[in-house]
């Protein structure tokens, strides 16, 4: 047996892989179960880890290192409509996505997969380009926060870091910010900060019937000196990965107890069947290939790769077949 770490948070689709109902073949798996922030700044800056879940923009920004770090597989413990996650503030005026043009716009990290996609939907629904308004980059809650990765991004995009004393919470709040596009809601909502989409959840299911996107957020990679040695070790870990995902669709598919304490999680997990069908959280290539898609042509256009990428690109080629009987 090979043994192994693996970083990842505490998701339902990923918790029978944590306590050992699901084991990877051939891999004496040891789960670190630490909040994303912790996971991506060690695994992104110091690699200690042999396996991990990762920002997909992270890891796709990379991809463009002389000596790439990491590959990836097609499984995806986090996803995330984020249209809810677009806070303006309350002495700004903004009322509708396209006032945000020539504003001053926050973001923890200008490479956060979550503000990747909100920039790209902003420009594709509402002709807000990443190139209308003046980024600002630092700490949500903490000063001193910086991007986890050297990025160089083109002259026509504007991205300025804040102060080393402030926080982009406070300056929203006190309108020195009109905007933040975040992962985690400011500490500042809702005193002296909006939603831009009080009605995100409408929004958010009229953009997938229109669409069909659920946004991706993040990967989970293998290094590179670990899968050299071990190409095994990425179908064993997808694998896994799958098998840990039906566990929790076969515990929202029983309705005989409460599997959480919201009270409509059954009425939740049907009209996600209905309106998304029974896989709704898809890993694997050919099933994602759409949203993939979208968001390197995001990561491209927002000067975050150098080149445009296909997703092949990403993943361990030994997770993009499977055997036939």
């Amino acid at each position: 047996m090979l043994r192994l770490s693996l970083a990842c948070w505490d998701y339902d689709r990923t918790r029978a892989l944590a306590d050992g109902r699901v084991q990877a073949e051939g891999i004496d798996l040891v789960y670190l179960n630490q909040p994303v922030e912790e996971t991506f700044f060690r695994m992104m800056k110091f690699g200690e880890f042999d396996a991990s879940e990762m920002s997909l923009s992270s890891y796709v920004a990379s991809l463009g290192r002389e000596t790439p770090p990491f590959i990836a597989i097609p499984a995806f413990p986090s996803r995330y409509f984020r249209h809810s996650c677009i806070f303006v503030s309350a002495k700004s005026g903004i009322r509708k996505p396209e006032d945000l043009k020539g504003k001053r716009i926050g973001v923890p990290e200008y490479q956060m997969t979550a503000p990747v996609w909100i920039r790209g939907i902003l420009s594709d629904d509402y002709g807000v380009k990443v190139t209308e308004v003046q980024h600002f980059s630092g700490g949500e809650e903490e000063p001193g926060r910086d991007e986890k990765q050297k990025i160089d991004l083109p002259s026509t995009i504007r991205l300025s870091p804040i102060g080393k004393n402030q926080t982009l919470s406070s300056m929203l709040a006190a309108g020195e910010l009109d905007a933040l596009v975040t992962a985690r809601a400011p500490s500042t909502f809702p005193k002296a900060v909006n939603r831009l989409f009080s009605d995100y959840v409408a929004q958010e299911k009229a953009y997938y019937k229109r669409t069909k996107i659920f946004p991706i957020m993040h990967t989970v990679v293998i290094r590179r000196d670990v899968y050299a040695k071990n190409p095994w070790v990425a179908q064993s870990l997808y694998k896994a990965f799958v098998a840990s995902k039906k566990i929790a669709y076969d515990m929202y598919a029983q309705t005989a107890a409460m599997t959480s304490m919201l009270p409509w999680t059954s009425a939740q997990a049907e009209e996600a069947r209905t309106e998304m069908g029974d896989d709704w959280w898809p890993y694997g290539l050919e099933p994602n290939r759409h949203v993939l898609e979208t968001f390197l042509r995001y990561h491209h256009e927002q000067g975050l790769s150098k080149r445009l990428f296909k997703p092949e690109e990403l993943f361990a080629r030994e997770t993009l077949q499977s055997f036939k009987v």
